[in-house]
């Protein structure tokens, strides 16, 4: 496998993991009605545009769409992580309250004891940063 066909392969696998990543949360809150907290807006805002923009940088082989897509997947996976960190760990519940809605500490779903929404999130903005850093040059 070429070094080119190799970078054409971590794009697509981005963009695939931000398509799942979206249709999963449009799923939670359009066919489960799972109302999104605050902080599950913060992370859909960021990984919307990311299944444009890896779509369209997949289809066109633009290698070097990593400069705009890894910064948004970073703010977005620290997002998760602080939200993730907020439902699992007690003393970051107190943090930051949401204001208006869904508390943000509240667990829609509870796979395994662990597996949440922002766990979830966690996992796409990850695998989507770790693909972009795989498209460096060299």
């Amino acid at each position: 496998m070429t070094n080119m066909s190799r970078k054409q392969l971590y794009l697509y696998f981005a963009w695939l993991v931000s398509v799942i990543a979206t249709l999963g949360s449009l799923y939670f809150s359009e066919i489960l009605h799972y109302i999104p907290c605050e902080l599950c807006w913060y992370q859909r805002i960021i990984m919307y545009p990311l299944a444009l923009i890896l779509g369209i940088a997949t289809f066109t082989n633009d290698i070097n769409v990593k400069k705009y897509v890894l910064p948004l997947s970073l703010i977005g996976w620290c997002i998760s992580l602080f939200h993730y960190l907020e439902q699992k760990v007690p003393g970051f519940a107190k943090l930051k309250a949401c204001a208006d809605g869904v508390p943000c500490d509240a667990a829609y779903i509870n796979w395994l004891g662990f597996i949440t929404i922002p766990f979830l999130a966690l996992i796409a903005f990850t695998l989507i940063s770790i693909f972009m850093i795989m498209l460096r040059k060299k």
